[in-house]
């Protein structure tokens, strides 16, 4: 029998190590002296220990470690090593595509992209309960004359809204009239459908492209060319269908034109 710090140097694995497989059940020692209350190893535990340093050293914590000691052959190795393998490449996929995003973050800066009115930024929009109004309507122009309408139902059948408004552009591509366009707010709970008004949840959007639009209307213009330039310089990403728009301050909240603030919403499909 040897005591913990002999074992320790014909294994060259510390004092702290072993104390600590000793504390998770990896490597009881294998007596206890009952007078001294040291702790013996003998040498049959050397290959127990390797096979312990050996999982570690892959990456494999402690509850997987137990479990492979436990249940030790060839062929459950091997089928923990293949899974081990799968979960190192997904995580190296997942970090080179940090290091790719923090590249075309630089990208971005050094060849001054990243402007206030055409910052991008992508995140998951979920799927929300709402109220729908579509119509096909004579130009972009005349979105006000929707929401005026949702609003005037709202108010006459008492619906509570959460104030989570948006529109919804279904025309693959732009059109100077005959607009399809659906205005959506969000409500607390469904009611039934009428001719003109639906409650549906809306579908998620795993991947959306947003961009703030400060001032008039008219700078959207600008804003969509500045969000072409991004789609180049990002060729991951392709345009995907059924855009949105959320106008967080406009004429009803805000007298000042120039402090109106538009959010776009465009999905984007991965390459």
């Amino acid at each position: 029998m040897f005591k913990i710090g002999e074992f320790s140097k014909l294994t060259q694995v510390s004092i702290r190590m072993l104390r600590y497989y000793d504390e998770t059940d990896l490597l009881k020692p294998a007596e206890i002296d009952k007078f001294t209350s040291y702790r013996l190893y003998s040498a049959e535990q050397i290959p127990v220990l390797n096979k312990i340093i050996f999982l570690r050293d892959l990456g494999f914590n402690v509850s997987e470690i137990s479990a492979a000691l436990n249940e030790w052959s060839n062929e459950y190795i091997t089928n923990l090593l293949d899974n081990k393998h799968f979960e190192i490449q997904n995580s190296i996929k997942a970090e080179q595509n940090k290091l790719s995003k923090i590249e075309l973050a630089k990208r971005d800066i050094q060849q001054e992209k990243i402007k206030r009115h055409y910052n991008v930024s992508i995140k998951a929009i979920p799927s929300y309960q709402v109220l729908s109004l579509r119509r096909v309507v004579s130009d972009y122009h005349a979105e006000g004359t929707l929401w005026q309408e949702l609003l005037d139902f709202t108010d006459n059948h008492k619906i509570a809204l959460l104030g989570n408004d948006f529109s919804i552009y279904h025309d693959p591509d732009y059109k100077e009239k005959d607009v399809d366009i659906e205005i959506c707010s969000t409500v607390a709970k469904m009611g039934i459908d009428t001719d003109v008004f639906t409650f549906r949840h809306t579908e998620p959007v795993p991947t959306m492209a947003c961009t703030m639009v400060y001032g008039r209307f008219e700078n959207i213009v600008s804003a969509y060319i500045g969000f072409a330039g991004w789609l180049e310089e990002h060729t991951q990403y392709r345009m995907g269908e059924h855009s949105r728009q959320i106008v967080h301050r406009g004429p009803w909240n805000e007298e000042n034109p120039d402090k109106w603030l538009t959010e776009m919403q465009i999905p984007l499909e991965k390459i």
